[in-house]
């Protein structure tokens, strides 16, 4: 199965949130799945990290679930944002 991740499951672990846990047992499923983040997401977290000073925890971030984690990133061209408008629509 193929699922779009939000960025909130990723927040709840960065930021040992509520349901960290949960977040985590859905993460360690990702030998069953096929997860995706998307750039969105991905700057979300980068520009919220930022703020708090905590750039390692990004690179982490990117290396874990990007470079080493097996989720893929998913992004859309200009291009695209039609389709996108569109859907929204309906």
């Amino acid at each position: 199965m193929k699922a779009l991740l939000d960025t909130n499951v990723f927040l709840e672990i960065i930021l040992s949130q509520e349901r960290a846990e949960e977040a985590k047992e859905l993460l360690l499923k990702s030998e069953q799945h096929e997860f995706f983040i998307t750039d969105y997401s991905l700057h979300s977290i980068g520009l919220l990290l930022f703020r708090k000073k905590q750039h390692k925890a990004f690179r982490a971030f990117v290396e874990d679930v990007l470079l080493n984690g097996g989720i893929g990133l998913l992004f859309l061209y200009s291009n695209e944002m039609e389709p996108v408008v569109s859907a929204s629509q309906k």
